[in-house]
């Protein structure tokens, strides 16, 4: 069998290097090395808007085997980029040169010190997992960047970061006690307080050398670099200019460390860091203030800091918007409105002393009273509806950049910081520039100290280059007016570059390339970023250059949704046309995908399950996303879809839709995959086990009457062991029991004419899928006794003389999209006479009864599927709606059960439909529900029964399902709706979990 680490490295071990370095790599590492295509492609990127093909693709196991990639590309002559997340949005991690991702291993935490509040790390950690690390400690790493779920530590040194609490912690800078690094000659320096390095180091001659120039050029430091808080353009020259105004340490310390934070990895690669942490605030209170113009929520920011907020963060009408499409940020948005206010501020309050903190929310209030908005806060004092706010306006990056069509907002000058007192007047006139060209921007972010994050929209495709170019001319003009930062958070990269000389002079200029050369002579480390840069319109470095198309190509679902045009000033949708894209919108929904890379999270949710087991870029949705990105443009290969690359790419995807959910642009990978497998079997064919998995709704009622003779073959062991093997199937993994018929023994639905109207008011359809008709009859046995119990009058999907109605899932997870489709067609006929009348859907099993609200809209079946989705319900989401209509009459007594653990199946959660389970459980007297935080199952329908995919299967259930389990204790009852996450349980386990119908059965008095 194939192990999940062979997996990983499957596809370099069929790619014979090319190149002495690849070779040498290979032969001397002992962590991953990629110079295939696909790897390349998906690090050509990052959350910028560049494109550049990196050499090849290092992973370092350790400290050794980063030391060895720069000796070995250093002896090469090979430039070297090091890299964390990706999530930069100006270029800097994107170049030709050889990549070193730090993120799979180099991640510890290599020293803390609690009482010095301080903590040694290795650059590959990401930040939310510190500060879970440090917070049994009372201690946090204060600079809470919004892709804190997957930035790492390293990545936000060499930028520089900042966050939204900038105005009380301070940017990176400010928070970077020492920097051991790498430097380009293969010498190892640590770098830290300057009075403290020892003579004849290589850090203290490099200090006396970079103070000498700094001296040199002192009085343009002096006049140039921006006072602001925010800025973080160019190298950190003036850091000896501590004794006068104390930029970087509160001592006034010169600190050489500084000098590499927001050096982009230009000039030396971090080993370890050493950070200055800060005690948690015990409480925290926030306020929405709400405002019905965007200037008067500028204006009014430079008098509510004088209040000494922790944060003031802003989020604008567009956003509001695009928040509220989303069903997950809907409900927390909505609950922080006043009206329609066309800007909002979010401003939190924290320390030691709750009663303080509540003062001054009162404050805020009284505040803005006396600047003529009286009644315009929505106070927040609990910390779950904060959190909930906050992880909307994290989100603001994502959800900006969920807009379809073909123009995006485009990050460029997206950080410049102003003084507060100029803000409103700076925005305002930004925005008359953004009208002259016909667009208009998104405003989000960090009002506290002057920087929003604000990103025209354009069409990068067509005229964007130019009237970018043009923008930032403008924009760089108005900075200047009003003595700001062109670089106030994201760094200079290839986008800002070359606006350093403008922003701090030719003189310092020519010092920065002076510093550059003093450690990195012959230019190896992330060249052309910070000195010597392209321009920043130049679109041979373009994710989109000019002239980028599709690959003319006829998807299998209908994607036109997804290719349309919005006019950029009125947010009106054009009438769909080509867009230029030759997939007919299959292609425009896979550039959803903005590489920011909040598919790496960890903390919740379900995205991305395959990525949390592998820490491999190619099992990320956004290594997916790239790689079909790549393939629909026609720079990977010529099989398209169907070629090796996508299927690798997608191999360990298991269709969980959590991306659908967790991210926020909603890239859908379970639809992208069902194009991908429907396009390989079309090219290849489809196997022997892929045949039976598709036809298993046919076999089902044959399997079932011979049920006793497969019981018998799972008992003799070289029999099921034979069977297994010529299936492909994993020989740990039990088969299905198919244990009857349910809808055999039940009456045919009687189905009314097109146009009657029913006498009977409460009735519902019981759609009863092939799983639990076959293997688990007991489940839709209970389902139906608990609606007559309700009042309902139970229809049953029985059909006169065929067989039961299937939803086609299996088939679609086999690659035979035709097949599915005609299962669908032949449901929705059924179903119809029925969703007309006003009756609903009643479904058990998620991954089926929600394909009705998901794939059938995308077969092409227009109104009727609409009405089906509107119709369809799952078990516990129908039973809830009519407990809330009034409608619900259902008499409940204890179980005997005190405690129920419920997992949530993976497309209940895309579907916001778990909480529907957890109120239903809730109305057992006696019963106390806990619901397992967990990602996917891993058995994933037939994913699991898989040969090649078993171990991987296996560790997406021990991420955090089975522990949780194991932990539960034999007194906890086990629910989950999912056929497949039963077996998983009962399978990894030895446990059985149940239907939620079964334990309301067991409830009814």
């Amino acid at each position: 069998m194939t192990s999940l680490k062979d997996h990983t490295r499957s596809r370099d071990a069929r790619i014979k290097p090319v190149t002495e370095l690849a070779a040498r790599l290979s032969r001397e590492l002992q962590g991953d090395v990629h110079f295939d295509h696909a790897s390349r492609g998906r690090y050509a990127t990052d959350a910028s808007i560049y494109q550049i093909t990196p050499v090849g693709v290092v992973i370092p196991r350790d400290q050794d085997d980063l030391r060895l990639a720069l000796d070995i590309a250093r002896d090469a002559r090979v430039p070297v980029l090091a890299r964390g997340a990706g999530t930069s949005q100006c270029g800097q991690t994107v170049g030709e040169a050889l990549v070193i991702d730090t993120t799979r291993w180099l991640n510890q935490v290599v020293a803390f010190d609690p009482e010095a509040r301080t903590v040694v790390v290795e650059p590959g950690i990401v930040l939310d997992h510190l500060n879970a690390w440090l917070k049994p400690h009372g201690l946090w790493y204060p600079v809470d960047v919004s892709t804190s779920a997957q930035c790492t530590l390293g990545g936000m040194a060499g930028n520089n970061s900042c966050g939204s609490r900038s105005i009380r912690y301070g940017n990176m800078v400010h928070n970077v006690l020492g920097v051991d690094a790498l430097l380009a000659d293969g010498s190892e320096a640590s770098f830290g307080f300057v009075d403290e390095l020892a003579a004849g180091t290589r850090a203290r001659q490099l200090a006396e050398d970079v103070r000498a120039i700094a001296e040199r050029v002192g009085p343009e430091i002096r006049e140039h670099f921006p006072k602001v808080l925010r800025r973080v353009g160019g190298y950190n020259l003036d850091l000896f200019e501590c004794q006068n105004a104390k930029p970087y340490d509160p001592e006034g310390r010169a600190n050489l460390a500084h000098l590499l934070v927001g050096a982009e990895g230009t000039l030396g690669v971090s080993r370890t860091l050493t950070l200055r942490l800060s005690p948690l605030p015990e409480h925290k209170v926030l306020g929405v203030v709400n405002f019905p113009t965007f200037y008067q929520a500028m204006d009014a920011t430079q008098h509510i800091v004088t209040l000494d907020p922790a944060a003031v963060e802003l989020v604008d009408r567009t956003m509001i918007d695009l928040s509220l499409e989303n069903p997950a940020f809907r409900p927390v948005i909505e609950k922080a409105l006043i009206g329609r206010p066309e800007a909002v501020l979010l401003v939190e309050f924290a320390g030691e002393d709750r009663d303080a903190q509540l003062a001054s929310l009162r404050r805020l209030g009284e505040l803005l009273a006396d600047l003529g908005l009286p009644d315009c806060v929505v106070e927040l004092p609990e910390p779950v509806e904060q959190k909930a706010l906050w992880n909307v306006r994290k989100a603001g990056l994502n959800i900006m950049m969920s807009m379809k069509g073909d123009g995006k907002p485009v990050s460029f000058i997206e950080d410049c910081a102003v003084p507060l007192e100029h803000l409103a007047e700076y925005t305002d006139k930004l925005t008359e520039v953004f009208h002259r060209y016909g667009t208009e921007g998104t405003w989000y972010a960090h009002a506290s100290v002057g920087t929003l994050h604000v990103r025209p929209i354009l069409d990068m495709r067509r005229d964007g280059a130019e009237k970018m170019r043009e923008i930032a001319e403008q924009a760089s003009a108005l900075v200047r007016e009003y003595k700001g930062a062109y670089s106030g958070e994201h760094g200079d990269g290839l986008c800002r570059g070359e606006w350093v000389a403008w922003q701090f002079g030719e003189r310092i200029n020519d010092a920065f390339r002076e510093v550059k050369r003093l450690f990195d002579p012959e230019n190896l480390l992330n060249p052309g970023k910070i000195v010597d840069t392209p321009k920043m319109n130049d679109d041979r470095y373009f994710r989109f250059p000019r002239g980028y198309q599709a690959i003319p190509l006829t998807p299998v679902f209908d994607w036109s949704a997804w290719n349309v045009e919005r006019d950029p000033l009125t947010g009106e949708q054009s009438p769909p046309g080509s867009g230029g894209d030759a997939t007919h919108g299959l292609a425009m929904a896979v550039e959803m995908c903005n590489n920011n890379g909040h598919c790496r999270k960890f903390d919740a949710g379900t995205m991305c399950p395959s990525y949390r087991i592998t820490r491999d870029e190619q099992h990320l949705t956004r290594g997916r996303a790239n790689t079909l990105r790549l393939v629909l443009s026609g720079q990977l290969g010529e099989e398209g879809l169907a070629g090796d690359d996508v299927k690798e790419a997608l191999d360990l995807c298991v269709s969980c839709k959590g991306c659908k959910r967790d991210c926020p642009t909603g890239v859908d990978m379970a639809k992208f995959k069902i194009e991908a497998r429907t396009a390989r079997a079309k090219a290849r064919g489809v196997s022997l086990r892929d045949r039976m998995i598709g036809e298993m709704p046919r076999y089902a009622p044959w399997a079932s009457r011979l049920s006793g003779v497969i019981g018998v073959a799972e008992r003799l062991p070289f029999v099921a062991r034979g069977l297994k093997k010529t299936l492909g199937l994993a020989p740990e993994r039990s088969l299905p029991a198919f244990d009857g018929n349910f809808l055999a023994t039940q009456t045919p639905a009687v189905q009314a004419n097109r146009g009657e109207t029913s006498v009977e008011t409460r009735e519902v359809l019981l759609f009863v899928d092939t799983f639990n008709n076959y293997m688990e009859g007991d489940n839709a046995r209970a389902a139906k006794r608990v609606l007559e119990a309700a009042g309902y009058r139970v229809h049953l999907n029985v059909t006169s003389g065929s067989r039961p109605l299937c939803c086609g899932r299996t088939y679609l997870s086999s690659g035979q999209f035709d097949k599915a489709r005609a299962e669908a067609r032949r449901t929705l006929d059924a179903l119809m006479p029925f969703v007309r009348r006003g009756v609903a859907v009643v479904g058990l099993e998620p991954s089926c009864l929600l394909s009705m609200r998901d794939e059938f809209l995308q077969y092409g079946f227009g109104d009727e599927a609409r009405a089906l989705s509107e119709a369809a319900h799952l078990f516990e989401e129908f039973l809830v709606e009519a407990h809330e209509a009034g409608e619900l009459s259902l008499d409940l007594k204890a179980t005997g059960h005190v405690r129920a653990m419920l997992h949530g199946h993976c497309h209940q959660k895309a579907f916001d439909a778990v909480r529907p389970v957890e109120r239903v459980l809730g109305w057992i007297p006696g019963l106390t529900v806990e619901t397992i935080e967990s990602s996917c199952c891993g058995m994933a329908g037939s994913f699991g029964y898989e040969e090649e995919h078993f171990d991987a299967s296996m560790k997406m259930a021990e991420l955090s399902l089975l522990p949780a389990i194991r932990d539960a204790g034999d007194d906890a009852v086990l629910v989950a709706d999912g056929t497949s996450c039963r077996h998983q349980i009962r399978d990894a386990a030895a446990r059985e979990a149940v239907h939620v119908a079964r334990l309301l059965e067991q409830a009814l008095a």
